[in-house]
């Protein structure tokens, strides 16, 4: 009833496009029949063709008008989260946080015109001209390895940063209090990597204030161009202040001697606040120790002249940048103190600044309670981790916490107007404003939100605070549109637009997405936490939306397939068109894209979701909804149907089905470089010869019987070092493909074509777990595969964060390495889970 549904949707485009042509032929097969005294019959005849093809035009203009208004139009059901649930007075324990995943440290308001706060800093005198400004992560930039030793995902943090010959420590506490979001306290420390060392270098850090809307911020200077403090006061954030205090030395007390600068201007933008410093660090200065020799470095015009100051005085609505400049020797420490006015109203005006011995109680304080917390719902050592495993497992936690982001902006999109293939054109559009806080996959590479990702992320992060799991999966169905879409990447805002390439700023409403998300709320079911079954009430009718958009849409040639839209076409520079809608972007598929093609991926998540949203339709009684769902998820579930459309006999697996031919290779051809070229056999419709993830989907999703003849075929690919099986984990795709660690262009390497990738061994891993746990042929095999896999994929991940300081984006099945991006905290992070086997 869906799939006619959504024929029906698509009928009148075809009639339009048909009547459209009609024209085309006809009036030259007229004109050479029509005689003088039929000559008026003839021309009331094309009249009437005239004004059928105006209103063919005019009915399909209507309807892709109708198509693009509803791909920017929000979904009309009622927000999964509360009203105002980001702001103070609903989340004040949220209001503030480390929300700017692609700074080494700062903090924002979640808010559509933030307060921001960031950090810079530079290492004075080392190379000519300006010193290297460290401001946002950049994946080539020297600094690392760099993260977060702890950090909570509210209240407390503590990061490392190794760059160079220097290590910067940055922490942060919280203290709730008033109805603003309370205070909060952060400490810089800097020292030297090496110890005893003679030469200590001179640092300048720039702690910087931002706003986004028409707030005026009061600094009060001091003597020597040191701020007393900033003032300042917004209708979320009421009155406060900052205060910057005197550097010390680490663990002391006693102030030691800094040289200040201080710039305010308008706000330039986000994205441009590094250059503008960077362009600002023009003059030099003296740092004049009592008692030491005189320094020089380069420093900031020093005055609070207000530059590019509008003609109201308010920096034109831009908002305003105040940053402050101290420079000094290593090793010193600073305290940086938010204190919201509400917080000392009602006669708390004694409450003692959290800055010194103070913050430094508070910091260590948190640090032994995230430690207990962790060990108690982890269990790492209980387990027998060792110490050392235990630290990589809390770093993994901590690195996807303060990897959460809060972005508001508008999108682009490009509406799906007409049938796939057709020459209906449109521009994007710009989605309307909307709020997402969610985690980032990598905070150098890809700090912003990505659909599937997300639903990884969240498998952890739900362990830890299920608070925060409902306020991102909330988030997310926010995004929903009128058709129950989701966009798979999202770009928010200013400083989310600047660090992604023109060509995938815009998503495409016919493309769909991994629905990860549903990974998370079946955990939240299971669990049975009222908190978490009241927001799934609430939510149901939107995840009920964007399931039946994604089993509608993405339907397959026959009954109970799927395929995924929006694959590239068969250019002649690839040697395999990718998939990116899929997540596994470059995984050999059908060589020859067609709409005959079926996705096993595909129905195995349709098959997922259809399954937990009938358990929790059925558990909110929501009787319509699972009386529909019922039927869809017993059909998809069915064995005889996956192995009808699915299974492979001359294959011995479950495989894709399209226009395929194995005969296509890259070859070298002068002036193009690598082309493709298609040998024989040539292109049939088949099964497709690409052993690898995408054939372990029935047994990753769970969703063969423990004695399902397929089973035991599926383990032995698995388990075969020839096929999948590696000592560090399971590759993407095995060492027998013909696709294995080949390049798809002369300009793009391989990438889900061999290496090991984290989150597809998870759900392995929570299979065999599975099949270990049930009475079957396949169960001792199930368990033992379960424990070696284990113990590959820690004990790798382990060594590379030994050996790097980081995780990694994935892992080379040929020797271990991290490849890709990094810090990659992102799903990767699910090696904590492993270690506590929690699947």
């Amino acid at each position: 009833m869906a799939r006619g549904e959504r024929r029906r949707r698509g009928a009148p485009a075809e009639g339009a496009r048909t009547a459209e042509r009609a024209p085309r032929g006809g009036p030259a097969r007229r004109d050479g029949r029509v005689g003088g005294a039929r000559g008026a019959v003839g021309g009331a005849a094309l009249a009437i063709v005239v004004l059928s093809v105006v209103l063919g035009l005019l009915g399909c203009w209507l309807l892709s008008w109708h198509r693009v208004r509803r791909a920017v139009t929000l979904h009309s059901a009622p927000p999964a989260l509360p009203p105002d649930s980001s702001s103070p007075a609903v989340a004040p324990d949220l209001f503030w946080g480390t929300y700017r995943p692609h700074v080494y440290f700062g903090m924002k308001t979640r808010s559509s015109k933030p307060l921001l706060t960031g950090l810079m800093w530079a290492q004075q005198g080392t190379t000519p001209g300006t010193p290297k400004l460290r401001h946002t992560c950049e994946q080539g930039d020297g600094v690392g390895p760099y993260g977060w030793e702890f950090h909570d995902g509210l209240s407390f943090g503590r990061q490392h940063i190794q760059d160079g010959a220097l290590r910067l420590t940055t922490e942060f506490v919280k203290r709730p209090g008033g109805q603003h979001g309370g205070d909060w306290s952060w400490r810089v420390t800097v020292e030297p990597q090496a110890t005893g060392t003679s030469a200590l270098p001179l640092v300048s850090l720039f702690f910087y204030v931002v706003t986004d809307g028409k707030e005026v911020l009061k600094p009060e200077v001091g003597a020597k161009g040191q701020l007393k403090f900033i003032s300042g006061h917004t209708s979320e954030l009421g009155d406060f202040r900052f205060t910057l205090l005197a550097p010390t030395s680490p663990g002391d007390t006693i102030p030691k001697y800094g040289s200040y600068n201080v710039f305010w201007s308008s706000n330039p933008g986000l994205p441009l606040l590094t250059e503008m410093v960077k362009s600002r660090l023009n003059s030099w200065f003296q740092h004049r120790p009592p008692g030491a020799s005189p320094e020089r470095y380069l420093g900031l015009p020093g005055s609070l002249k207000w530059e590019d100051r509008g003609p109201s005085g308010q920096g034109q609505g831009q908002g305003q940048f105040l940053i402050q400049q101290v420079t000094l020797k290593v090793p010193f420490s600073v305290d940086l103190v938010f204190e919201s006015g509400s917080a000392r109203a009602g006669g708390n005006q004694a409450v003692e600044q959290l800055a010194g011995s103070l913050l430094t109680q508070a910091l260590e304080s948190h640090a032994e309670a995230f430690t207990e917390r962790f060990e108690k719902t982890f269990q790492l050592k209980e387990r027998g981790l060792s110490p050392e495993e235990q630290a990589l497992g809390q770093a993994a936690l901590s690195g996807l916490l303060g990897g959460i982001g809060y972005f508001y902006g508008q999108g682009l999109v490009l509406p799906d107007v007409g049938a796939e293939g057709s020459d209906q054109k449109v521009d994007p559009a710009l989605f309307p404003p909307v709020p997402l806080f969610t985690a980032v996959p990598s905070r150098s590479f890809f700090p912003r939100g990505f659909l599937w990702d997300e639903g990884f992320h969240q498998l952890v992060v739900q362990r830890w605070d299920p608070q925060l799991t409902r306020e991102a999966l909330g988030h997310w169905l926010g995004l929903l549109n009128a058709d129950g879409w989701i966009g798979r990447e999202q770009v928010l805002g200013d400083e989310a637009r600047a660090r992604v390439p023109p060509e995938f700023l815009v998503q495409r409403t016919a493309h769909a997405n991994p629905p990860t998300l549903l990974l998370p709320v079946a955990h939240m079911l299971e669990g049975g936490d009222p908190a978490d079954l009241a927001f799934l009430r609430r939510a149901f009718p939107r995840l009920y939306a964007w399931f039946s958009w994604l089993h509608q849409s993405q339907a397959g040639p026959v009954p109970l397939s799927y395929r995924w839209r929006g694959r590239d076409p068969a250019l002649p520079t690839l040697l395999n068109p990718k998939t990116l809608p899929s997540g596994l972007d470059d995984y050999p598929r059908a060589s020859h894209p067609s709409a005959n093609e079926r996705h096993l991926d595909l129905r195995c998540w349709v098959a997922l979701g259809a399954r937990v949203l009938m358990r929790l339709a059925e558990q909110l009684g929501e009787t319509e909804a699972a009386a529909e769902l019922g039927p869809l998820a017993a059909s998809l579930e069915a064995e005889e149907s996956l192995e009808e459309l699915h299974w492979a006999p001359e294959l011995g697996v479950f495989a894709d089905f399209g226009n395929h031919t194995k005969a296509v290779q890259l070859k070298p051809r002068p002036p193009q470089g690598l082309v493709r070229v298609v040998g024989r056999p040539h292109p049939r419709l088949q099964y497709v010869d690409a052993l690898g993830y995408v054939s372990l989907f029935p047994f990753l999703l769970r969703l063969l019987d423990p004695n399902s003849s397929h089973l035991g075929p599926l383990l032995d690919v698995l388990a075969d070092s020839r096929q999948l099986w590696s000592s560090f984990g399971l590759r993407s795709l095995a060492a027998s493909s013909p696709f294995y660690r080949q390049r798809n262009s002369e300009h793009d390497p391989p990438y889900w074509r061999g290496a090991v990738w984290f989150n597809v061994n998870y759900l392995a891993l929570g299979a065999l777990h599975h099949y270990g746990h049930l009475q079957g042929p396949h169960q001792a095999r199930a368990a033992k595969l379960h424990r070696e896999l284990r113990a590959n994929l820690i004990g790798n991940v382990w060594r590379q964060y030994q050996a790097t300081g980081f995780l990694w984006e994935q892992y080379s099945d040929q020797d271990g390495r991290g490849m890709g991006c990094r810090p990659f905290q992102g799903w990767t992070s699910l090696v904590l889970l492993a270690m506590a086997e929690d699947y």
